[in-house]
């Protein structure tokens, strides 16, 4: 994870193809599950939107840096990293 004032990025290990959407907390990662598959964008569409939702920002501030087609990813939220390390888990 890296991280600059106001700005962080955060390594999430995606699991598709769940039977429910979950956020766990890895230590300083994030581990997500989404019930879609990785087909045309659709697992990374519910990733975005998925932790939109759970950080309580807009879909189009969240960014995948790295990783789009694998199923670990770096993303960029707009959000300094105490923040987001204070969410809970929502599994």
């Amino acid at each position: 994870m890296r991280n600059s004032p106001g700005c962080s990025t955060i390594n999430v290990r995606v699991i598709t193809n769940a039977k429910k959407k979950e956020i766990v907390k890895n230590g300083t990662d994030l581990k997500v599950k989404l019930t879609s598959l990785p087909i045309e964008g659709r697992a990374n569409d519910e990733l975005i939107k998925l932790l939109a939702g759970y950080f309580h920002i807009r879909k189009s501030e969240i960014q995948i840096v790295k990783g789009e087609k694998n199923k670990t990813k770096v993303v960029a939220l707009p959000l300094d990293i105490s923040v987001v390390m204070t969410f809970p888990d929502n599994g």
